[in-house]
């Protein structure tokens, strides 16, 4: 699975979160699925994933900052 592209996301916060929501239930399907295989596949799309997270964090982060001036 392709990455999520963040330019799509406009600095909505509510698309911020919905994409949040979206990447978290992937990592709990991918968690389901390392359980199963302890694939290396699955570690690094976790990981993948989980970069995801970090930089929706820092989108939100910048956009609540700036809704704040």
């Amino acid at each position: 699975m392709a990455g999520l592209s963040m330019g799509s996301i406009n600095d909505d916060p509510v698309q911020i979160v919905r994409t949040i929501a979206r990447i978290s239930q992937m990592l709990i399907e991918l968690r389901d699925e390392y359980l199963e295989s302890k694939s290396d596949d699955a570690l690094d799309q976790i990981d993948r994933r989980l970069e995801e997270l970090h930089e929706l964090k820092e989108q939100l982060r910048i956009r609540r900052e700036a809704d704040a001036i």
